[in-house]
């Protein structure tokens, strides 16, 4: 059978496409931008944007002297502090080595502790956020990239944000896109069903568009770099969403406005509040976002000023400046240290901010949203992705002409993950030098020349002081979050009032801290695979509160019982006091499994929200957006059925099937003699098949995607029967 001359021609699709309004284009005319790949090392000063409004570039060194001179001068004190209590009888070789060890975790807290400070005396100002504009000039594309996730959840969420852009009486410049990399072919066709849905709802005046890539080369940020290389001359800026964003339409009208009243902007980043979290974990995450990350984010924006940095998603971008100066080249080598750049979001700030642009956060402006993973495990398959992309930072941390607040970013995203192995050294090195003292023979060969031996003992007055000032430092910022969060009347009330505020916060410091163990050795586990060659994939995100099975959690935290386990008897064995001193790291580990399985619960999520533990204002008091936009995605979710097969879902609905072919890009003849084993496989499996049943059993995922992307194969899968024939009716029954 001649399936290349099967009824589904183009000129059939055509006919039926103009016969049928439903078969628009899936996107606009192609304005094309070139975006050149840019070179790290090498950079021509004089390629810098000339700045419009230089008024607006003042430097915020009161904000940095106090952030980096004060945590500076902590470090040297609690460096001072830290000697002290070691250099009773001398300082051995290990005590170097603990005293090393604490001084860079001691700088890092004391760090986040003075940005912290800087924040918190901000926020009590309370800084105005800008008007909404009566009127704006310049057009914006609205984009949220989409990898294999549940489509009524993508269409839903980005149909309230449209709806609410619109109440605004500004939408008109504004147009909307649906970026979709997705592999699998069930969800491809799932969206497809889901845009067509779409735009039915929202009329042909919906400038709304869908566009899928074939291969997701350069992942999301090669996802945003076709988007800008295909259509980005129409537009002067691009909001950029994640899967899970929401954004009131006051806050993208403010965004667009905020970016055409400053010609020097290049990025402007909001802070995406966590919401709609139900399980114990992701509503500690969602409180601890939502009390202490305005104090956090006040701070970094104070000391950053217009040398900021992007995090991927809920941001206005410049587009021509994107396009001109964010071309991603790959890193020489293979993966995990070379390759595609896994945290693009870090590197299109730095080069932005290299060519002149300003990036900057506005921290108070609301209205911006995000969901986080609802367990532990969820949060450690996506720290494993981050934690590579960070580290990859290490190879562009010296490229040229970047900003030194630019490299203070990459330092902070690469220390952010090298923490945990530090502390597990120094825990480590601690446990020696009490071994050594318990057990083994004093060292006589120190720093310092003796006939005596060194016997290794510290100032325990001194170092019960130093506990006290460190573990100050450390929970300080979350304090600062309270006491702002009191200060302020609406954020109080919503939140139950005082009393629970704080009743949340200890309970949340205490959560924290028995699953910081826990953390601390998967991140350690994450940078020793990364640097013995591991790459990571690119898994969808699982971004509904079901619960992980037992047997997953069983089996991902086991060696971390058994580490705490080793860990107590080994130290009741040593030292009683060395347990009692790790009593939180040690109980974390052992309570391991129960921990990550009961934090992953729903049930026990609105347990405590029935409590009005971890309540936030957003759970009181639920943004109108929010709610449209559950509602919505419940609806779709009832009508459109996510969970579809691809194939038997082009059968059954000759709609759907129509526009999907029209849709389909038209490719080129193929060349004799060069054969696709998938597609050559899919026909052979078509053509042998008499049912449309037949079909779905036989097809696998890769030759499902083939025949979904060729007209013809999908003429054959139309063409099949839902039962098969009877015998006078089928030819080959006779043979």
């Amino acid at each position: 059978m001649d399936t290349l001359n099967s009824p589904a021609t183009l000129d059939d699709v055509a006919q039926r496409a103009t016969h049928n309004p439903q078969i628009a284009p899936q996107t606009p005319v192609e304005d094309r931008l070139a975006m050149p790949a840019q070179h790290l090392f090498k950079f021509d000063a004089r390629q810098i944007h000339k700045r419009a409004a230089p008024e607006l570039w003042t430097t915020p060194w009161l904000a940095r002297l106090t952030t980096f001179g004060g945590g500076f001068l902590l470090t040297l004190y609690g460096g001072y502090e830290m000697y002290k209590v070691i250099d009773v009888g001398g300082v051995t070789t290990l005590k170097w080595a603990l005293l090393g060890l604490f001084l860079l975790n001691f700088s890092w807290i004391a760090l986040s502790f003075m940005s912290a400070v800087v924040g918190f005396t901000l926020l009590l100002n309370k800084p105005a956020t800008p008007p909404t504009p009566n009127k704006l000039r310049e057009k914006t594309a609205v984009v949220m990239p989409i990898y294999n996730e549940a489509p009524s959840r993508v269409f839903a969420a980005l149909q309230t944000i449209y709806e609410d852009v619109q109440a605004t009486g500004l939408g008109g410049q504004f147009d909307w896109f649906f970026l979709s990399d997705t592999t699998n072919p069930d969800v491809w066709i799932a969206e497809e069903r889901a845009f067509i849905g779409i735009r039915r709802r929202l009329g042909p005046q919906a400038r709304i568009y869908y566009r899928r890539r074939e291969k997701n080369t350069g992942r999301k940020a090669g996802n945003i770099e076709d988007f800008v290389t295909r259509w980005g001359g129409a537009y002067k800026h691009m909001v950029v969403l994640d899967a899970d964003s929401l954004m009131t339409g006051s806050t993208i009208v403010k965004l667009a406005a905020a970016m055409e009243s400053d010609p020097d902007s290049g990025i402007i980043q909001t802070l995406p509040l966590i919401i709609n979290r139900n399980t114990l974990f992701a509503r500690v995450q969602q409180f601890a976002a939502r009390i202490y990350g305005p104090v956090i984010a006040m701070g970094l924006s104070a000391w950053m000023g217009r040398d900021g940095n992007y995090w991927g998603h809920n941001a206005i971008i410049r587009v021509d400046a994107f396009a001109h100066h964010c071309g991603l080249p790959d890193l020489r080598g293979r993966p995990p240290w070379g390759g595609h750049i896994l945290s693009h979001d870090f590197v299109e700030a730095a080069l932005i901010r290299r060519a002149g642009y300003a990036v900057y956060m506005l921290p108070t402006l609301g209205g911006s949203y995000e969901e986080s993973p609802p367990s532990l495990i969820d949060v450690s398959i996506r720290d494993r992705r981050w934690c590579q992309g960070n580290l990859q930072h290490s190879r562009i941390l010296f490229a040229a002409g970047l900003h030194w607040a630019t490299r203070q970013h990459f330092l902070t995203g690469i220390f952010g993950y090298l923490t945990s192995p530090l502390w597990l050294m120094q825990l480590l090195v601690g446990i020696v030098i009490v071994i050594q003292a318990s057990y083994l023979k004093p060292e006589y060969f120190t720093s310092d020349f003796s006939l005596f031996p060194t016997f290794p003992r510290f100032d325990a007055e001194r170092s019960l002081e130093l506990f006290a000032l460190t573990m100050s430092i450390l929970l300080a910022p979350k304090f600062f979050g309270l006491l702002a969060a009191i200060y302020e009347p609406e954020t109080r009330k919503g939140s139950g009032g005082a009393i629970m505020l704080l009743i949340s916060t200890l309970f949340e410091i205490v959560l924290s801290a028995l699953l910081a163990p826990i953390m601390m050795l998967i991140q350690t586990g994450h940078v020793a695979q990364i640097i013995f060659g591991f790459d990571t994939g690119w898994d969808p995100q699982r971004r509904d509160d079901g619960s992980v099975p037992l047997i997953d959690i069983i089996r991902r935290h086991r060696s971390h019982v058994l580490l705490g386990v080793i860990t107590l008897f080994a130290g009741m064995l040593i030292s009683p006091s060395l347990v009692a001193w790790m009593s939180p790291t040690i109980a974390g580990l052992i309570l391991a499994i129960p921990l990550s399985w009961l934090t992953s619960q729903r049930w026990l999520g609105l347990v405590f929200r029935r409590a009005g533990v971890l309540t936030t204002p957003e759970e009181t008091t639920t943004p109108s957006i929010a709610k449209r936009g559950k509602a919505l995605s419940k609806s779709l979710a009832r009508a459109e059925e996510d969970e579809v097969n691809g194939v038997l879902a082009i059968h059954a609905d000759p709609e759907l099937r129509a526009a999907h072919e029209a849709w389909l890009p038209i490719r080129k003849p193929r060349q004799r003699g060069v054969i696709s084993a998938d597609r050559a496989i899919a026909e052979a499996k078509l053509a042998d098949a008499e049912t449309i049943d037949d079909a779905v059993q036989w097809l696998n995922r890769g030759e499902r995607i083939v025949a979904l992307s060729d007209r013809a194969l999908i003429g054959m899968i139309a063409r099949l029967p839902q039962r098969p024939q009877p015998a006078a009716d089928n030819p080959r029954a006779a043979e």
